[in-house]
């Protein structure tokens, strides 16, 4: 009974009666019902228990009730009504940089629009400008984002895919006739996001187990689908949250390269396809083959090793060195779950944190993490409740506090300073020069052209208190894509100066990009992977995203939050003397 759903649900209400225009005080009540219910102390299941509901501020009759009707239920019908009553073309409005409810009602009241089709022709045909709270720079980055869009259209990310595919893997694991059955494609290769899940079975019946996932409540379509075409073992349907699933069974002889081929790349694929038929193999989806004899695998690794390559890891399939690495003997050992130590990059109610300092310390010794670094927002952050010098000193507090409570647990003093326009960091450096660890991003003016967020950036990295660079290119995936800027520049500079490059672990932001990851790597750049978390439960988000790290080639050696307790005390202390030179 987790009281940020009751919140997400609150949330949603409000968003959902502002987009139809409702008046203001209803909008109001439910967006203030739900930060009432984020920042509860007590446990809400306690309080629904012991009919107190009604000691929550702001909670009347109507309130009380749809919170009992969630908790028998799992949900609020007046909330399904609304969902039900909105046209789902306004629902995807809302991705679109620079518009929120109250902007979407405007448009929806004045020119008609309801779905990003009409909001791109009325672009087009310049009928924003008139509007009041619209301009040319409006409508242009509105445009601009209704093109992003529609390129990522279709598309979920790689937190979302998972969580789907692992409850279809347990219904197919189940079925009498299936033996092993496991994720394939975009997913199992930890592709920030996918545009369809793969899975792979292997069962003595194909043709039943395709049926069977046809016709199952997963299929949102299942009674135009089930009951035949199934023959070959395949199929492909659509889930209620419209994202498409494509089964490959398959008997168990032939599993291991159907699941080769259906993980991918095709580059991968075709490169191995070359390589097998260099050693007078032939690699096909059905097997491999020696001249015409069939040769049995017991699953991938034995592929690989018939093709004098050792076992390549899924995440590194994508036709990048990973062939000549496996042939030398020199494949990375990647980076394991296990191997995280402790996390930075922590919010708590200090600021914009939905959970106490406490809280999240508990919540990181619950998980078996050694140390956790606190990195509320800084002043400048208005919008986050950064914190000035009171807050500051306050937290300061509570922090020696706990670390007196809990001997061998370390809490790091940290911040997450804003990178201002010019390339400074919040805060004077008499107050930078007493935290632990300061990370520096950039929350605004996001719009700058290539060479001034460049020179930005790089003046925050010759910052002498600086020392992560959070989340790199501010993106945020499907809806908005980093900012200009000459990455190579960056790292470049970051390796001058020795600072650590943040690996942000939010699954909309799974930044810096795989791809520079391994150009970091290459540079000698430590990654902090950082969980950027809100709750406890985002403390997790370190460990569940390593499938998207490894694709970086990382290793152990390469993260930083893999150093044990000491050894971060230590390399912080290092830094101590550099700075009071500065």
């Amino acid at each position: 009974m987790s009281k940020h759903e009751l919140a997400r649900i609150f949330n949603a209400i409000g968003t959902l009666l502002e987009l139809k225009g409702e008046n203001p005080f209803k909008v109001q009540s439910y967006y203030k019902a739900a930060r009432t219910v984020e920042r509860l102390t007590e446990d809400l299941a306690d309080l629904i228990r012991d009919d107190r509901l009604k000691e929550i501020p702001g909670f009347g009759a109507a309130l009380i009730a749809k919170t009992l009707e969630w908790a028998k239920t799992g949900t609020i019908g007046y909330y399904e009504e609304l969902i039900q009553t909105t046209p789902p073309g306004l629902l995807e409005l809302l991705r679109v940089p620079g518009l929120g409810p109250k902007k979407i009602a405007r448009l929806t009241s004045a020119l008609g629009i309801t779905d990003l089709e009409a909001l791109e022709e009325a672009c087009r045909e310049n009928k924003l400008i008139g509007l009041p709270g619209f301009g040319p720079k409006t409508q242009a980055k509105i445009g601009a984002g209704i093109q992003f869009l529609k390129e990522h259209r279709n598309r979920f990310l790689w937190t979302e895919g998972m969580e789907w595919a692992r409850q279809l893997q347990a219904h197919l694991a189940a079925h009498p006739k299936v033996s092993q059955v496991e994720i394939a494609g975009d997913l199992r290769r930890g592709q920030p996001v996918a545009d369809r899940i793969d899975l792979v079975a292997a069962t003595t019946d194909p043709a039943a187990v395709a049926a069977d996932l046809a016709s199952s409540e997963f299929n949102q379509n299942r009674k135009a689908v089930a009951g035949g075409g199934h023959e070959t073992g395949e199929t492909t349907i659509l889930l209620p949250s419209n994202i498409t699933v494509h089964l490959r069974a398959v008997p168990p002889e032939g599993f291991p390269t159907a699941l080769l081929y259906s993980t991918g790349n095709p580059a991968h694929h075709q490169a191995l396809t070359r390589l097998a038929a260099e050693g007078g193999f032939t690699l096909r989806q059905d097997g491999l083959f020696k001249a015409e004899e069939f040769i049995p695998c017991q699953g991938e690794a034995d592929l690989y090793r018939h093709l004098g390559l050792a076992y390549i890891p899924p995440e590194l399939r994508e036709n990048r060195g990973e062939l000549e690495a496996a042939a030398s003997g020199h494949l990375p050992e990647l980076i394991r779950p296990e191997d995280i130590q402790g996390l930075f990059h922590v919010h708590t109610t200090y600021s914009d944190g939905l959970c106490t300092l406490r809280e999240m310390v508990e919540g990181a010794i619950s998980r078996g993490y050694h140390y956790l670094g606190i990195a509320d927002h800084s002043q400048s952050a208005f919008y986050a409740h950064g914190l000035k010098t009171a807050a500051l000193e306050e937290q300061w507090a509570e922090i020696e506090q706990l670390n007196r409570e809990y001997p061998h647990f370390k809490i790091f003093k940290g911040i997450e300073a804003d990178i201002l326009p010019s390339g400074e960091l919040d805060y004077d450096p008499e107050i930078l020069a007493q935290f632990d660890f300061v990370i520096g991003s950039i929350h605004s003016h996001f719009r700058m052209g290539e060479a001034e967020m460049t020179a930005r950036l790089l003046k925050a990295l010759d910052n002498p208190y600086l020392t992560m660079l959070g989340h790199p290119t501010g993106r945020i995936l499907l809806t908005r894509p980093g900012y200009n800027v000459n990455l190579e520049a960056i790292l470049e500079k970051a390796a001058a100066t020795g600072r650590i490059i943040e690996f942000n672990a939010n699954p909309y932001r799974l930044d810096l990009d795989w791809r520079w990851c391994r150009r970091a790597k290459e540079l000698g750049i430590p990654i902090a992977i950082n969980p950027d978390a809100h709750t406890v439960a985002e403390l997790d988000l370190a460990r569940t995203s390593i499938p998207v790290v490894r694709k970086g080639w990382l290793e152990k050696a390469d993260v930083f939050n893999t150093k044990t307790s000491a050894e971060i005390l230590t390399y912080f202390k290092k830094g101590a003397p550099a700075r009071s030179k500065k």
